[in-house]
């Protein structure tokens, strides 16, 4: 094998990697311990645009938490860390956007090269990427949309419409393979003030329009464990029998599941969202209602900070003719069953 192409081989990994791996945000199931980095590239090791160069200072802020969330910023630290001519400098998103806002405006005065950022809420923070764009900073906005295009340089994020898709796909093979007619589906979201939450909805619903489905109940949670239990405890008391569930995210996934394990029901099937470790565990053990999970990965942080010292250091991407970063990438979901969780779980957060 060449130099360039094991160049090729390498940031293929790198950016394609987000696509199999597990997946975020707070989208996702968890654990309380430190979330592994799913993606970790020997920079210095490389040629090409991996080579050192031109010293970039990344600006980055994502707020705290556990599961995804945590994954998110480990694998950013973890991808600039790799990059001997790469400063990092993190900033305490807060509680709120807000506080996210006030953080990232002190970045901002301290003029780092670039930015990277996952927003509290796009929206809220789209004001603060038009000013750090305008300030001659550009920014790369990680999975939660800004709703304006001048708001960021490059906006990395899953596909969480296929994620929908994905999930409503699995869920129709698996009920027409067992006969099911006129089946009883149900939906546990997320945060449905976020426009990923709207698009993975979206998405479920084409994909179970297409197969002659719909959904019977849906809730929405928080992404987290006790929202998740919440929800799902008040949609088992609506749907007295059901033959199919979607959780958009594995970390309220396991007060989902707990929910399920309290109301004695196993009559369905259910299917997470994100792809944590503990959600490929159950799915091979196959001891629970959960038989799959689509996948939302936060290797795409990793890539973010890729990408970010790209523009620093004002190149474009190796694989590409373009002699730029691209506007927009969007990350495939993929579906992780029993049939193939072995080749997943070492990406699982």
């Amino acid at each position: 094998m060449t130099q360039h192409s094991r160049d090729l081989s390498r940031r293929r990994l790198l950016l394609g990697g987000a696509a199999i791996g597990a997946g975020t945000l707070l989208t996702a199931c968890t654990s309380n311990e430190a979330a592994p980095t799913t993606t970790q590239t020997k920079a210095a090791d490389t040629g090409g645009n991996a080579a050192p160069g031109k010293k970039v200072t990344i600006g980055f802020s994502a707020p705290a938490g556990h599961g995804w969330v945590a994954a998110i910023t480990n694998n950013a630290k973890a991808q600039a860390a790799a990059y001997p001519d790469v400063e990092l400098k993190s900033v305490e998103a807060g509680p709120d956007a807000a506080a996210q806002r006030a953080a990232l405006a002190t970045l901002l005065s301290q003029k780092p090269d670039v930015i990277v950022l996952l927003p509290h809420d796009g929206k809220e923070l789209n004001a603060f990427g038009l000013e750090a764009m305008q300030a001659g900073v550009p920014v790369v906005n990680l999975d939660r949309a800004f709703p304006d295009a001048l708001a960021y340089r490059t906006q990395i994020k899953g596909d969480n419409y296929g994620m929908g898709v994905s999930a409503g796909n699995f869920i129709a093979a698996q009920l027409k393979a067992k006969g099911v007619t006129n089946p009883i589906i149900g939906e546990i979201a997320g945060m449905d003030e976020l426009e990923l939450t709207q698009e993975r909805s979206a998405g479920f619903r084409s994909a179970l329009a297409t197969h002659g489905l719909k959904v019977a109940n849906r809730r929405a949670a928080r992404f987290t464990v006790d929202t998740g239990q919440a929800e799902a405890a008040q949609l088992l008391q609506a749907l007295p029998k059901m033959d199919a569930l979607w959780n958009h995210d594995d970390d309220q996934g396991v007060g989902v599941l707990a929910a399920i394990k309290q109301a004695n029901r196993s009559e369905f099937i259910m299917v997470g969202g994100a792809g944590s470790r503990a959600a490929i565990e159950a799915i091979q053990a196959d001891n629970t209602v959960l038989k799959a999970t689509v996948t939302y990965s936060p290797s795409m942080a990793s890539s973010a900070i890729s990408l970010a010292r790209l523009i620093g250091q004002g190149k474009g991407m190796s694989d590409l003719v373009e002699l730029q970063v691209p506007k927009e990438i969007t990350l495939a979901s993929e579906t992780i069953t029993k049939e193939n969780a072995s080749a997943y779980v070492k990406l699982g957060f």
